[in-house]
């Protein structure tokens, strides 16, 4: 009987997981064994999808964090202009 695929957490658990099914679905198919073949192709095909979706869920969580890092440094430089400009208009008024 077909084992289910197991949870992918990562890229490396991607990759090796992929390959192992690889492996199984040869041996299916030097066996003979059709139907567990196309069963194991067919979580073959689910976990290139999760894969996937995983792939890009990292590029986005990267994306949000380099923007939040920008924004934060992007803040912290309008403060100091902002103090700067109420030093100068200070300066002015005296």
């Amino acid at each position: 009987m077909a084992q289910p695929a197991v949870a992918v957490h990562d890229s490396t658990s991607c990759a090796a997981e992929q390959t192992e099914l690889e492996k199984r679905i040869d041996l299916a198919r030097a066996k003979g064994r059709m139907l567990l073949r196309q069963q194991l192709a067919d979580q073959l095909a689910t976990l290139q999808h999760d894969c996937k979706l995983l792939s890009a869920d990292q590029g986005s969580a990267a994306n949000i964090q380099r923007l939040e890092r920008e924004i934060r440094a992007l803040r912290a430089e309008l403060e100091a202009a902002e103090e700067q400009l109420r030093k100068l208009k200070g300066d002015a008024s005296r």
